[in-house]
């Protein structure tokens, strides 16, 4: 395993240890701010060391990990596991969402009123 003890650049770390698909992923995440070491916006370059919290926002959700060992190469899935600890919350359970109404197949195009009564249901 590529571990040192030295502090890994935080975009090169969340993709090492598969947390995002690719290191421009990873690169572009911390630039556009969903990436946080600490609780700090973090820039690609920036160092993180083991004890450091990482949060990244990404596909929909955020995920929250606390670095144990650096790694500074990508990893297989098993052993990149064992490089974090993941505090991410539960989801919320699916009973929250309401149902988007739905037409019936075949039912042709929403008159003005149907209109109306789904921008209702929406909200503002």
């Amino acid at each position: 395993m590529a571990a040192d003890e030295g502090p890994v650049r935080v975009d090169s770390w969340i993709w090492s240890v598969r947390l995002v698909k690719t290191r421009s992923l990873a690169a572009s995440a911390c630039r556009a701010g969903h990436v946080k070491v600490n609780g700090e916006r973090a820039k690609p370059a920036q160092p993180v060391r083991p004890g450091d919290e990482v949060r990244v926002w990404h596909a929909g959700r955020e995920r929250v990990v606390e670095v144990v060992r650096v790694v500074r190469k990508r990893v297989g899935a098993p052993v990149a596991v064992q490089a974090y600890v993941d505090n991410t919350p539960a989801p919320p359970p699916m009973e929250q969402f309401v149902a988007a109404p739905r037409r019936d197949r075949g039912a042709g195009r929403p008159t003005k009123r149907d209109r109306r009564e789904l921008d209702r249901l929406r909200g503002p």
